[in-house]
């Protein structure tokens, strides 16, 4: 792209160069903005059930009426059916900006995923389309995202270190075989991990890692995730403290003073989001304020 079609731009008392077709899609996303997280929302389909990684922190609910947090959904959706609600939800709020497919799996490892990308790039090719995932098929699936007009891709990235990584993950399902926590598991995870990013890059996509704080585990580890992310053109970095449940049930989550440390040691390397509220897969609405009831949903 011509150095000519970028131009500075202040977003959240920071100044940005990026193009003006990027800055629209950070303006009016509310992960991306926190500004934006008080105008604009976002709707997350839970159209991909399956995962191909066992997180040691994570219990997917496909029906928890009371929590709020990734993995949980009250039902997961065809692609037809998601594009439907989403027709329903354009129709009644204009707010709405970014539809994003969050689980309550990774996106990437089910086809519902890029069917429903195609299906609702094709009716509303103005909505920012988003997807978070592990990373671990991001590079085998990038090309497919570029050409269902996915623009910004979250990747949670938990270490750099294949060994800090073999200790957050029981196993990874990659090309038929699963890896069980150890280091060459941790070398795979993350080789694709930096792969991805790197590839999505390289294609202009706005990337936030998201990265778990999991005392006595990583959180020695994080600002070295800050400066590398920062390194490869991540756009920003949400540090989110560890639900204690599944194998980490035993550890104590850290407070938020400790998270805001944590914030102020990273953010010299990389623009940190700091309103997070560690969203649903089947979360519609402005950030904290979801209006799923409003649509028919339990949460």
């Amino acid at each position: 792209m011509a150095e000519e079609s970028y131009r500075e731009t202040e977003i959240d008392g920071q100044v940005v160069k990026w193009d003006p077709e990027q800055i629209r899609k950070i303006q009016e996303h509310p992960c991306y903005s926190e500004k934006a997280s008080h105008t604009f929302g976002r709707a997350h389909l839970a159209v991909a059930p399956k995962c191909n990684v066992q997180c040691n922190y994570c219990i997917r609910k496909f029906d928890c009426v009371n929590e709020s947090r990734p993995g949980v959904t009250s039902e997961v959706l065809n692609p037809t059916q998601a594009l439907e609600k989403v027709r329903e939800i354009i129709a009644q709020y204009h707010f709405i900006k970014v539809v994003g497919i969050a689980g309550p799996g990774d996106p990437l490892d089910n086809e519902e995923t890029f069917e429903t990308f195609r299906l609702v790039h094709e009716e509303f090719p103005h909505l920012i389309l988003c997807v978070s995932t592990n990373g671990l098929l991001l590079p085998d699936k990038i090309d497919l995202l570029e050409k269902y007009g996915v623009t910004n891709i979250t990747v949670t990235m938990n270490a750099i270190d294949p060994d800090i990584t073999a200790k957050i993950y029981q196993y990874i399902d990659y090309k038929g075989r699963r890896y069980y926590s150890s280091r060459e598991m941790g070398e795979l995870m993350i080789s694709r991990q930096l792969e991805g990013i790197k590839m999505a890059v390289e294609k202009k996509m706005l990337i936030k890692v998201n990265t778990v704080y999991i005392p006595g585990i990583n959180d020695h580890h994080i600002p070295d995730i800050a400066k590398k992310i920062s390194e490869m053109g991540v756009y920003i970095h949400n540090i989110i403290p560890l639900i204690a449940q599944a194998k980490f049930a035993h550890i104590t989550p850290p407070t938020m003073e400790e998270k805001m440390a944590m914030q102020e040691k990273c953010r010299p390397y990389v623009r940190q989001m700091s309103h997070c509220q560690r969203c649903r897969a089947d979360a519609i609405g402005c950030l904290g304020k979801d209006i799923n009831s409003c649509m028919g949903g339990k949460s």
